[in-house]
């Protein structure tokens, strides 16, 4: 799934691939899919957007959007979206296919869900996509520790540090997959509640929240997860599907899963608290 170091990735390869390149040809709900989410009518997308020129690509959160001309190609945290230098390529199976005059092309399939949005700039008034654009990123200097603390209120002080940190939109961007190695990091069990936290453990979650990310995205996003090209990140995770039931690194003990607040949790019990 898209969260920030992979977006930002995918992001960056954007603007090296597609920037500069003219849609020929887009094909939306080719081969429907239950969880794809289209803005409007994806029949739509196609006199939307052939003739436009691709502009550049930004992370929103863990969303990709892509300018095209007056419009926004947006692609969601569950859109695996894949560049070809050779349109005959692709995959025939796909939801959302767009083809340039040279053509190259670039693909998205839906995974569990996603969303695969094209529409002119500034129609788009969905409240994650409005807040991954207005939020400030945990990457960037407006993010700072005043920010963050202001984002800790009395609804949460019996809500986990999970929840803090991965429900709600509270962080766009920052979900279930990159918290793993965050919350490692910083020593804390995932169920912790909020109001066990002192005034250093907040400062050790901020800093370790910001050295992560900046670090998953600098070495290309997370190895679970693959980039425009269908390669994983260089990132190894601590805490993930690729590690559970094998030794920690501080202490050795076995890494733990369990379901918590819809999603998988992983942690060393001896190592987190």
């Amino acid at each position: 799934m898209l969260e920030i170091p992979e977006s930002s990735t995918i992001a960056l390869q954007l603007n090296e691939a597609v920037q500069g390149k003219v849609i020929k040809l887009v094909e939306a709900n080719k081969s429907p899919h239950k969880f794809a989410w289209y803005f409007g009518d994806p029949e739509d997308y196609n006199s939307l957007l052939a003739g436009k020129k691709i502009g550049t690509s930004f992370a929103r959160g863990g969303m990709v959007e892509i300018e095209a001309g007056d419009c926004r190609i947006v692609l969601g945290d569950g859109a695996a979206l894949r560049f070809y230098g050779d349109s005959r390529d692709v995959p025939k199976k796909n939801q959302l296919y767009i083809e340039f005059t040279d053509k190259s092309a670039l693909a998205a399939t839906i995974q569990m869900y996603g969303g695969l949005w094209a529409f002119k700039e500034g129609q788009n008034d969905n409240p994650y996509y409005l807040g991954s654009c207005e939020k400030p990123s945990p990457l960037s200097h407006e993010f700072s520790y005043e920010y963050f603390k202001g984002l800790n209120n009395e609804a949460l002080q019996n809500k986990s540090v999970k929840a803090f940190l991965a429900t709600e939109q509270r962080i766009p961007g920052v979900g279930n997959g990159v918290i793993q190695d965050i919350l490692f990091k910083a020593g804390f069990h995932p169920k912790r509640k909020m109001n066990s936290l002192t005034e250093e453990d907040m400062s050790n979650l901020y800093q370790t929240l910001k050295e992560v990310l900046k670090e998953m995205t600098e070495n290309g996003g997370r190895d679970t997860e693959k980039d425009l090209y269908g390669n994983k990140g260089g990132y190894m995770t601590y805490l993930s599907k690729n590690t559970y039931g094998e030794p920690c690194t501080k202490c050795g003990y076995l890494i733990h899963k369990e379901n918590f607040l819809g999603g998988t949790i992983y942690f060393c019990e001896h190592c987190q608290s």
